[in-house]
């Protein structure tokens, strides 16, 4: 199982409507906050939708 910190940022298999992909992680628990990347968006979603389509995981530096 892949562990998701606060500050990582994850590609999701389906692009936001603004073009990007990758989304930073705000919150972690049951659900997620995620804020894309490319236009400031943010969204909650259940952590089962984020574990099934995250493509990759980048650490926080």
């Amino acid at each position: 199982m892949t562990e998701y910190e606060v500050g990582d940022f994850v590609t999701l298999k389906k692009q936001h409507p603004c073009g990007a992909k990758e989304w930073e992680i705000l919150r972690v628990g049951a659900d997620f906050r995620l804020k894309c990347t490319g236009c400031g968006h943010q969204i909650m979603i259940a952590r089962k939708l984020v574990e099934k389509n995250t493509k990759e995981i980048r650490k926080k530096a």
